[in-house]
């Protein structure tokens, strides 16, 4: 099933991406267009603009470009068809499927797939107010200390002792089961029966950003092991990407200050309850760079919270190599320790919120763990010390934090600068490169001046007779002109629809530049110059063709009376 070209059309024609990106990123205005930091890369001077006459974006430190399709899939990190369905609901849209061939051949499964996820969501909080042993998991909820608005918060759920008490619902559904199993909510043995799961346990329901449940972790109630259970990797659940809590998060704040990253689901269900109701999951992996990247986005001080023992510091550790490539200036990443033996659940039931947020207030800043560290590790060779920071540092993509740390390393080494550190010790570090300058200068070929204007301003298009002579111009990229002149003649798109329609296209990079290049013709002048390209690009074939009918050495009747009236055309050329 795919989503039909009109309505894609549509829903960029009725989006103002100046007001999309200014709901996350806020735009001043700096002339026609609109201007801020980029939020895809670090810098202090504004570089990113955003022209609500194109509906477009570009950024000229790191290239990032695109309509508000492509903002929403690489701010949000969204895939198409998700961004389209957020921009959709945005608008209060619907979103229309037509019959055809394309890559997503997983889209009616996925959505089969959100709406069993919620229907087994719904299941278990009703299993939890209504099956004839709900009285032990409350007792479990009071004896953990859970209000009932936390349990409604989180959606919360039981999974009944038994082998089908989900599949059961489902038993005169064949393809309903078999999307469970997809889902990963049954479990097929080596001779084909299928059974629940999740069994006689606490159900924790797992939401994407957009709310969506993608997966379950449970928590056993008795003996059985193991103690936690997640789903398993899905096609709409893989773990590495998501935050348990995230969406829950986002409910209650908007832009958080901080977010607190813990390990498990009860550890972020508990801090809620004592009112620190900013924490998220890692689900009980390493924290991703996809996580980190999330955790960045949604607040700028981001605190890792883990057991203070060593295998607490060395996940830690882990966490802050993942971390350094995907700081920016501005962003605060810190590190908890909790007493061993300790959790952030048992930890706030015992001191209580206000002791529990002076502790993170204490938290050490990434500086300062990752030297300590490397002191604890090297004692006084400094040299050792130095190389090792050296490389970590090395992969700082910002090279404002790139020196800043090592104005710290120098400091920490009683040296007087990173300069003299460098001298001293015999090392360089290898400077993280500024992006280029991806915005493309001079007035260039008039063939790229042709495009770059129709790109820019597709109306030039509009009511102008075919150029049959274009299809046979022998010039590297020629074939896109007739191809833009085609889609612009009878049908009015603005730049974002027209580059929309190029998306996965080979010329798609190339259009996008060509979209955002300062052709240096003044806006009362483009019609004229646009026309003034065509004619030359048109002349160019009329000389290729009269070269190539010249070099024969003999021609048919046909050739003979096409040469003779080119011949003419070029004398009234010359």
């Amino acid at each position: 099933m795919a989503i039909p070209r009109d309505f894609i059309n549509e829903l960029i024609a009725r989006t103002d991406i100046v007001e999309l990106i200014d709901r996350k990123v806020p735009l001043k205005k700096a002339g026609k267009n609109y201007s801020a930091c980029c939020p895809f890369h670090s810098e202090k001077s504004p570089s990113f603009t955003v022209s609500r006459d194109k509906q477009f974006y570009h950024c000229f430190g790191c290239g990032a470009h695109g309509n508000a399709i492509d903002f929403v899939m690489e701010y949000d990190r969204l895939d198409f068809i998700d961004a389209i369905e957020d921009l959709a609901g945005q608008l209060g849209l619907e979103v229309p499927r037509e019959q055809g061939t394309g890559k997503r051949h997983d889209d009616g499964l996925s959505r089969d797939l959100y709406q069993l996820m919620e229907e087994a969501s719904l299941y278990f909080q009703n299993q939890l107010r209504q099956h004839q042993d709900k009285q032990k998991v409350i007792d479990y909820l009071a004896y953990r200390g859970l209000s009932d608005d936390v349990v409604e918060h989180f959606g919360i759920g039981f999974a009944p002792d038994g082998w089908d008490g989900l599949l059961g619902r489902y038993r005169q559904n064949q393809d309903a089961q078999d999307k469970l199993l997809t889902a990963g909510m049954l479990i097929s043995n080596d001779s084909g029966k299928r059974y629940d799961r999740f069994r006689d346990r606490l159900m924790f329901p797992i939401r994407d950003r957009r709310g969506r449940v993608i997966g379950f972790g449970g928590r056993v109630l008795g003996d059985g092991t193991p103690k936690y259970l997640n789903s398993p990797e899905t096609p709409i659940f893989h773990k590495g990407n998501e935050l348990y809590g995230l969406h829950e998060l986002k409910q209650r704040y908007r832009d958080p200050d901080k977010v607190l990253i813990v390990e498990g689901y009860m550890d972020v269900v508990a801090l809620a309850q004592f009112g620190v109701d900013y924490a998220v999951a890692s689900l009980g992996t390493s924290t991703t760079a996809e996580q980190f990247q999330l955790l960045l986005r949604s607040a700028k001080e981001v605190i890792c919270c883990y057991d203070g023992d060593r295998a607490g510091t060395e996940a830690a550790w882990r966490a802050l190599e993942t971390a350094l490539p995907l700081l920016k200036p501005g962003d605060q990443v810190r590190f908890m320790f909790l007493p061993q033996a300790e959790d952030p659940d048992s930890m706030v039931r015992k001191i209580g919120k206000d002791a529990f947020e002076t502790l993170m207030v204490s938290a050490i800043a990434l500086p300062e763990f990752l030297f300590d560290t490397l002191a604890t590790k090297y004692g006084t060779d400094k040299g050792n010390l130095a190389k090792q920071a050296f490389i970590l540092i090395e992969k700082i993509q910002d090279t404002v934090l790139q020196n800043l740390l090592l104005e710290n390393l120098a400091h920490k080494l009683g040296m007087n600068s990173s300069e003299d550190m460098k001298k001293k010790l015999g090392f360089s570090v290898k400077q993280a490169k500024p992006m280029a300058n991806k915005g493309l200068k001079g007035r260039g070929t008039p063939l790229r001046l042709a495009i770059a204007l129709l790109v820019q301003h597709p109306k030039l298009g509009m009511g102008l007779p075919p150029q049959p002579a274009l299809a046979h111009l022998q010039m590297p990229g020629i074939e896109l002109l007739p191809l833009l002149l085609e889609m612009t003649r009878e049908q009015t798109l603005n730049s974002a629809q027209l580059l929309e329609q190029f998306r996965e296209h080979p010329y798609s990079g190339t259009l996008h530049k060509l979209a955002q290049w300062d052709h240096q013709v003044a806006d009362e002048n483009l019609l004229e110059k646009f026309k003034q390209t065509l004619v030359w690009l048109n002349n160019q074939y009329i000389e290729q063709r009269y070269q190539e009918l010249s070099l024969k050495q003999t021609h048919t009747k046909e050739e003979k009376m096409q040469l003779s009236k080119l011949i003419s055309v070029m004398k009234g050329l010359n």
